[in-house]
């Protein structure tokens, strides 16, 4: 066997070996939301746009968004998403935040993406 092919060989290996030590170790956090590319394509959304939330998930049931976390306050983009849409800030329970509009009650049900990201989930009927 010539040098060139056994140093192909042993970089594959390599590589392989690399790759799958990656998933292993970062698989539980990538997959912790089912398939992670329409994520992975919204966080990308988010680095190169000026927005600070986009919508990952658009189903008969529910809308589901992926927001910067601000921080001192990570589910400040919520409320102004909510409130933009007509309803008025209650309470928080928990990871559901509580809105009122016209004796109407909805819940958005948050939750930590990674340190960087949160995730919302919009029921349907409240984003008419």
């Amino acid at each position: 066997m010539s040098w060139l092919k056994k140093m192909i060989i042993t970089m594959m290996f390599s590589l392989t070996l690399s790759a799958g030590l990656c998933i292993g170790f970062f698989g539980p956090v990538l997959f912790q939301e089912g398939n992670p590319i329409p994520l992975l394509v919204s966080i990308l959304k988010l680095k190169t746009t000026d927005s600070n939330y986009v919508q990952f998930l658009n189903s008969e049931k529910q809308s589901m968004y992926l927001a910067t976390n601000q921080g001192k306050n990570p589910l400040f983009e919520v409320k102004e998403f909510m409130k933009s849409k007509g309803w008025k800030f209650e309470e928080q329970m928990g990871s559901g935040l509580i809105f009122l509009k016209d004796e109407n009650e909805a819940i958005v049900l948050t939750r930590q993406y990674s340190k960087y990201f949160v995730i919302w989930d919009v029921s349907k009927s409240v984003v008419k």
